[in-house]
């Protein structure tokens, strides 16, 4: 069954069983070594170009076959049930257990994520089924969402994405009509920014990815003139482009809609009331969810403008390096608008130790060089805030049209300066009442305490069974009893 598969996936799983093409070829010949002062040119202009230099014949084109040994990829996938092979996925069944050195591969799900995706067994069994999906969508996109609460294996996160983002139509022709060749007045920015993003990265940081960067980024601009081009677009796009380096339609396709749905409005000329709003409601998150930390920062004075912009404008592109920014995304794409917000909570709290006993300078060193952050856990966190924090707690009068559910019991807008005035979200009537259904089925997994601030008489006529009668001048919270 193995020689049924694609060759991607093959080259993937034999390069997850300890195969290296580099060594093999060096093997065979066709890579030699070269000492490093032999490649340097001879003149090398004020404009940057390099002049006497030899084109190295590794770069020439050679017809030499060389055979892969799969040996070793063979002896490891042996054992498998052939079963998995062919999984069925129209009943619902889930995909039979196969042994995996007499062990379950179920028990493999449970590890951290970083493991599966090297674990061989694992991952033949995650890309047969996800191929098996894909083929199938749109149809089988429900499917796809819930595997993806799972994971996502690495071979197939860029099919994956699109799927999750809605990403159909003639991508080519769609992108092939946009002028990615007229000047424009970002170009300069753009080759400045370039050149500084992700460039640890191999892939990124070729000759190659820089051209495709400054094409991707003159294309979205050029398509959405109502909006500007704000530094740290290049880092949203890092992402996209390195998954589909070779698809720079389904990149661009990609980069458009996810600006579309998660940072609407972002890129305006003036966003001072986009961000302005979306920091209001991030502080009122903290304050909810840690209103210790959420005391001590204001007490020194540092705002969330002094360090989370580049986390929302960027998306945290600009934060985490690509392989954590892979799988912060692979979380974040199936939540809503409101999930980064739940990142940016989790961060904090995972930095909480240190936040808690620094003064305002010590907070600007850290957030200047951020310190490491444990990826996996910040995902876990932030799943745990966004399923714990009433969505209407994350109202935004200037999120994404439709994003938002209408409801006459729902939210409705308040204006910057109260948003600002206000230490704490507001919750609408009908996540209020819903809670107040969950707690009476079961108080053990939702505590909730009304209060209610109306005059003593009002509140005889009439409240909410179990509301707290708490008029205002009737003292201090401590007096209440």
């Amino acid at each position: 069954p193995l020689e049924e598969r694609p060759l991607s996936e093959l080259y993937s799983l034999w390069r997850l069983a300890g195969g290296d093409a580099e060594t093999e070829l060096r093997k065979q010949g066709c890579l030699r070594a070269k000492p490093p002062i032999c490649t340097l040119p001879c003149i090398v202009l004020l404009e940057g170009e390099e002049l006497g230099q030899k084109k190295d014949t590794v770069f020439f084109y050679d017809d030499t076959v060389v055979l892969l040994p799969t040996e070793q990829l063979c002896q490891r996938l042996k054992g498998m049930d052939p079963s998995l092979y062919y999984p069925l996925i129209e009943t619902g069944q889930n995909v039979p257990p196969s042994p995996n050195s007499s062990n379950d591969l179920s028990s493999t799900a449970a590890l951290p994520v970083i493991i599966r995706e090297k674990d061989i067994e694992y991952q033949l069994q995650r890309v047969i089924l996800y191929n098996r999906l894909l083929e199938a969508y749109p149809y089988q996109k429900q499917r796809i969402i819930h595997e993806a609460k799972l994971d996502i294996p690495p071979l197939y996160r860029a099919h994956i994405w699109s799927a999750l983002l809605d990403v159909q139509g003639d991508l080519l022709r769609e992108y092939e009509a946009i002028d990615k060749e007229t000047p424009t007045p970002t170009d300069r920015q753009i080759e400045v920014d370039i050149p500084r993003c992700h460039q640890y990265d191999e892939l990124l940081s070729s000759p190659s990815a820089h051209a495709k960067f400054k094409r991707l980024l003159k294309a979205w601009v050029i398509n959405h003139p109502h909006y500007v081009y704000w530094q740290g677009l290049d880092s949203l796009c890092a992402p996209f482009l390195h998954l589909h380096f070779n698809d720079e339609a389904s990149a661009y396709a990609c980069l458009s809609t996810f600006i579309s749905r998660y940072l609407y409005d972002f890129f305006l000329q003036d966003n001072s009331q986009v961000i302005k709003e979306y920091l209001a409601v991030f502080s009122h998150l903290v304050a909810f969810h840690d209103p210790e930390l959420t005391n001590h920062l204001d007490s020194i004075g540092f705002l969330p403008e002094l360090y989370s912009i580049p986390w929302f404008l960027t998306m945290y592109t600009h934060v985490f390096p690509l392989h954590k920014i892979f799988h912060l995304w692979d979380t974040l794409l199936l939540g809503r608008d409101s999930f980064p917000l739940c990142v940016g909570v989790a961060i904090l709290q995972q930095l909480r130790t240190d936040l808690l006993s620094f003064g305002f300078n010590e907070c600007i060193l850290l957030f200047s060089d951020m310190p490491e952050i444990d990826i996996q856990r910040c995902v876990q966190d932030s799943i745990r805030i966004f399923c714990s924090t009433p969505q209407s707690s994350t109202f935004r009068a200037h999120a994404r049209p439709g994003s938002q559910p209408q409801d006459p019991l729902g939210m409705s807008p308040v204006t910057l300066e109260e948003l600002k005035t206000e230490l704490c979200p507001r919750i609408s009537a009908h996540d209020l009442l819903g809670m107040l259904e969950m707690s009476r089925r079961d108080s053990s997994k939702l505590r909730l305490l009304v209060i209610d601030v109306r005059p003593t008489d009002e509140y005889q006529r009439g409240t909410i069974p179990g509301a707290l009668n708490v008029p205002p001048g009737s003292g201090e919270p401590g007096q209440w009893g």
